[in-house]
């Protein structure tokens, strides 16, 4: 289902593109900022049904070293209303994580999606899609970070400015990549140096515009002086798969003392590498070995950057 006022939902599409998706970043324009599911009214009734394991709510804080750094934290009991009003004054931002389980409209829309570009890439064959709403404050950052599935980000409302960095050494150490394969590195652990910047690929996205890149491209991304609503889309092939699952074994792999790990794309080694995946991994013998995340603040409207500190306890998503 589509409630949208306008054409396809990717809008400026044209055929070279399926030669680069997957490929190259590609920077296109799209149609769901004009959906009603993205409006201030829509939002808050989706923070209130989301259970509590389906989002993060996160601010920065200055650590011992000067630099800020990400914290945790939770909603309280405050409305999804009140929530959308301590992000427009706040320093805060808010990842819905599985938008389907409190709306199916929202599910919906993911497919339609996927069906779109599996329609204009010859070949393409996609499978666990997972969507995620952004609703982030004025002049917040999310750090640099690499994200395991493919990746796309959608802007639906205010600007933000995004880096994309190559999917290789030294700005995605393999080691660092298996750890949070693994589970034992978040998203935002990976190591980031401010020279960088100096290879990565700026993109400023307005509403009405997305942004793909390869694989495991580390990137970070800076919101304008405005509310931002974005989205993320994830989605695996069987090469995304494969990659995977071949990252997983050499994490393995290394914690028992191999140093020497390529990352094969196919034959016998990389065969042997899923089958080892796959067993340890439908095992469940690495379940407690994830890193949980720490909780520390609850989102108030009444204190400064809309952040009340609380006592700490942890939380496993």
């Amino acid at each position: 289902m589509r409630d949208l006022a306008t054409g396809n939902i990717i809008t400026d599409w044209k055929d070279h593109h399926a030669e680069l998706f997957g490929r190259h970043s590609l920077h296109l324009q799209h149609s769901l900022d004009s959906s009603e599911l993205f409006t201030n009214e829509a939002l808050a009734k989706l923070i209130d049904n989301s259970p509590r394991n389906t989002y993060h709510v996160n601010t920065r804080s200055s650590g011992p070293d000067g630099k800020r750094k990400r914290r945790e934290g939770e909603f309280g009991n405050l409305s999804g209303k009140e929530i959308l009003e301590a992000v427009a004054t706040g320093d805060i931002w808010i990842n819905l994580r599985a938008p389907q389980l409190a709306d199916r409209r929202y599910g919906e829309l993911l497919e339609e999606m996927y069906r779109e570009f599996e329609a204009r890439v010859p070949g393409l064959s996609t499978f666990r899609h997972l969507t995620t709403i952004l609703i982030s404050s004025p002049g917040i950052y999310v750090p640099y970070h690499v994200d395991v599935p493919g990746q796309m980000l959608w802007q639906i409302r205010g600007r933000k400015r995004v880096w994309v960095y190559p999917a290789e050494q030294p700005f995605m150490p393999q080691a660092a990549l298996e750890k949070l394969i693994l589970g034992e590195f978040h998203e935002t652990d990976m190591p980031y140096h401010d020279w960088f910047d100096e290879m990565a690929t700026v993109y400023d996205l307005e509403p009405g515009w997305m942004l793909h890149w390869p694989l495991n491209c580390p990137h970070r991304v800076e919101n304008h002086d405005s509310v931002n609503v974005s989205v993320t889309t994830e989605h695996y092939t069987r090469a995304i798969r494969n990659s995977y699952g071949v990252n997983y074994a050499n994490g393995l792999l290394r914690k028992a003392g191999f140093s020497r790990l390529e990352q094969q794309k196919s034959g016998l080694v990389m065969l042997a590498k899923l089958a080892l995946a796959a067993g340890v991994k439908f095992s469940g013998i690495r379940n407690k070995a994830s890193k949980p995340y720490l909780i520390d603040f609850q989102v108030d409207p009444a204190s400064p950057d809309s952040v009340k500190d609380i006592a700490p306890y942890e939380l496993r998503m």
